[in-house]
């Protein structure tokens, strides 16, 4: 449920715990605390967009002796963060001191402080406290406004190198990349920068700080596709200073795609993954070892372990591997680093469900072409209805012929399928699926509030997203708006109490099979929301920590949902609860489908693992993840397995994941159309640790 746009991706990467705006979700908001009278010359204001509509706002107040005071605050969705600072800059740049208080996106408790004194920092958050001698460090806070990561460029632009070390750990640098001419509403003129800042996460994160003289580099501001902070009065430049970003992201991209694709020599090459296990995702069982051939981009032949060769080829040694066809991830709202991650992953189709579709577009675009290393994208239309509760994303829609125009502008555009979100009114969702349905597209989605999943699916859905979308169908009442956290805290604790074998569950179950609906669980959004108290490991991603970027896995350490001594145990169980009804509608004959909704990569490998502690065997979780992923994007006659004729969308794997599902991170290949991708040299470009070495490659004469 934490769907993350390309926004919430760069501001996790500030490190900031901001979700997007599709998660559905939206509470009351809080009285907002008032920054301090101050004369205009010393505050300065931005506007946040999303969509191109205003959000919230940023106000940053300086104060005499290197005191600021910001609120940073917003809403989409009718949800997001408001976070408060008050940070004290030393004569070098560096933060001295700094405070956080508020509330998250999901209403957890911000409360954050750090310290230096006489060299020796201090600092305390709900991840984590500690103390370092570090007189030079620059202290990365688990929650920040936009203006702290400016506050850290200049720190780092000041520094020999334009490199500093980072508190806790880590190292970040700064990269100034291209100046731009802008003009305010009102017709001023000035000059703004874009910086690259690396080490905070696995992409570099960008940000524009004035370039004339006299600003001393003040923010500007933070813009990408669907989501901005500006200066206010200037937020009329933002369409303009993404089109450079873009363009200078591209290029950055482009380069780490020429470096990281290792292509063929010649049309008549041959690749050979020899004496290798591999998995038949039809049948759900493993076969070999064998030799598979791969030539022109597609699987040639299957022959016996170490049969001889016609022609030179280049051959990977598969011995004690195991060969897959590439996963799938059924449920992802992508960006072009995060489709870096997947390659490293072993994902080589992602069911994008809901984005920036002229941003989608241009990515899928570069994608298939090579300019950027990423899966197949299958892109999933994106429409919600218009309340005060809209996630401002896709098309949003005031009525069903509004939504008969966002099916056929889907249709013309390929889309194969339509996401209905938490704003359709209940008695739209009969006519837009039978329209849908007209024009050749599945429906699927979240349940619309005021309406009960059973509904949904009489009325036309063919496809439920989201584990608590189901289960909620149980727990509701006629006006619980689930638009509201109500939809995560009515779950978390009352999902313990419904007895699965209950004439109305099993009804239910009856009713799914019969309608042949499929379920995207994205079980893994639910483990760390319900499980993970402040200050303890993300049980998602744990295991996985680390190998991760110090900002990552202390980002890690905390939950924006709250996780009480009084709930704690409820939601325990009704997660528990929801993986055991998982399993049964599994065992019904229920499509289930493997998506994250989450970062890329490592939140699809502990799905997997998830459906394995609800009782799947390994072979059955890797089948949802291939044959089942194939089969409702709608590509099975392309990838989906390894047979004789599709495309050659296959991963490489160090270890037998049928004894060991934990092993399917251990990916030592990805090969997309032939194309092969080392995730040892993926990771290590990202900032990540890889999780195993490369396979044995030699070029071999007949």
């Amino acid at each position: 449920m934490k769907r993350r746009t390309v926004a919430s991706k760069i501001l996790a990467g500030l490190s900031l715990s901001v979700f997007s705006a599709f998660v559905g979700i939206a509470f009351a908001a809080p009285a907002v605390a008032q920054v301090a009278a101050a004369s205009p010359a010393n505050t300065t204001s931005y506007v946040i967009l999303t969509q191109g509509k205003v959000a919230g706002k940023q106000i940053v107040q300086r104060l005499p002796g290197g005191k600021l005071k910001v609120e940073f605050t917003y809403r989409d969705n009718g949800r997001g963060p408001d976070l408060f600072e008050d940070v004290t800059v030393g004569p070098s740049g560096q933060i001295e001191s700094f405070v956080a208080t508020g509330k998250s996106t999901f209403g957890a408790p911000i409360d954050e402080t750090f310290v230096r004194k006489a060299g020796r920092a201090e600092w305390k958050s709900k991840a984590d406290k500690g103390e370092k001698v570090a007189p030079s460090a620059l202290y990365v806070p688990v929650e920040n406004s936009i203006e702290l990561m400016a506050v850290s460029v200049r720190a780092m632009l000041a520094a020999p190198g334009r490199k500093l070390d980072a508190l806790p750990s880590g190292r970040l640098a700064v990269e100034k990349l291209v100046e731009a001419p802008i003009t305010s509403k009102s017709g001023k003129k000035g000059r703004v920068a874009l910086y690259a800042v690396t080490g905070y996460g696995t992409s570099p994160s960008y940000i524009w700080l004035w370039a004339d003289a006299a600003a001393k580099q003040r923010l500007f501001g933070l813009v990408y596709p669907s989501f901005s902070v500006s200066e206010t009065g200037w937020e009329n430049n933002v369409d303009e200073l993404l089109k450079i970003q873009t363009t200078e992201d591209a290029k950055t991209l482009r380069k780490l795609a020429d470096k990281l694709a290792h292509r063929g020599q010649g049309v008549g090459e041959v690749t050979v993954i020899r004496n290798v296990r591999w998995f038949d995702s039809e049948n759900a069982r493993f076969n070999g070892p064998d030799d598979v051939h791969v030539f022109r981009g597609r699987i040639a032949a299957i022959f016996p372990a170490n049969s001889p060769l016609s022609a030179e080829a280049k051959v990977v040694d598969g011995s004690g591997k195991t060969l897959l066809p590439g996963l799938f991830d059924m449920h992802g709202h992508t960006s072009a680093w995060d489709s870096v991650l997947h390659i490293a992953g072993g994902v080589t189709t992602l069911r994008d469900m809901g984005n920036d579709n002229d941003y989608l577009n241009d990515l899928k675009s570069k994608v298939d072409a090579g300019l950027s290393v990423g899966p197949h994208i299958v892109a999933a239309g994106y429409i919600e209805g218009k309340s005060p509760y809209s996630s401002n994303g896709g098309f949003v829609i005031e009525n069903v012929d509004g939504g008969k125009k966002a099916i056929d502008w889907y249709a013309q555009h390929g889309y194969r399928q339509i996401k209905l979100y938490n704003s359709i009114k209940p008695e739209w969702v009969k006519p837009i699926a039978e329209y849908a349905h007209q024009r050749g597209l599945r429906v699927s989605g979240h349940i619309p509030a005021f309406m009960r999943a059973e509904e949904a699916v009489r009325d036309g859905f063919d496809e439920i997203q989201h584990i608590n979308q189901v289960f909620l169908n149980f727990l509701t009442k006629k006006d619980d708006d689930t638009r509201t956290l109500l939809r995560f805290y009515l779950v978390g604790d009352n999902a313990n109490q419904i007895d699965l074998e209950s004439p109305r569950v099993k009804d239910f179950v009856k009713l799914l099979v019969d309608k042949k609906t499929a379920i995207d669980p994205t079980m893994t959004a639910f483990e760390a929301m319900f499980l993970q108290r402040q200050g303890a490991p993300n049980p998602s991603f744990n295991m996985v920590s680390p190998n991760m970027p110090p900002a990552i896995s202390r980002n890690w350490l905390t939950n924006s949902m709250d996780v009480t001594d009084k709930n704690a145990e409820p939601f325990r169980r009704s997660f528990e609860k929801l993986l055991a009804f998982m399993k049964q509608m599994y065992d019904a004959g229920i499509p289930i489908l493997a998506g994250s909704d989450d970062i890329a990569g490592f939140t699809l490998h502990r799905e997997l693992e998830l459906y394995v502690m609800a009782g799947l065997t390994p072979a059955q979780a890797l089948q949802i993840a291939t044959w089942n992923g194939a089969k409702y994007a709608q590509t099975l006659e392309r990838n989906g397995s390894i047979t004789v004729g599709k495309d050659a969308d296959l991963i490489l794997v160090d270890g037998d994941p049928s004894a060991n599902l934990s092993n399917v991170r251990k990916v030592m290949m990805t090969m997309k159309q032939g194309v092969m991708y080392y995730p040892a040299e993926v990771y290590e470009a990202l900032g990540v640790k890889p999780f195993a070495g490369k396979p044995d490659v030699k070029v071999t004469k007949p």
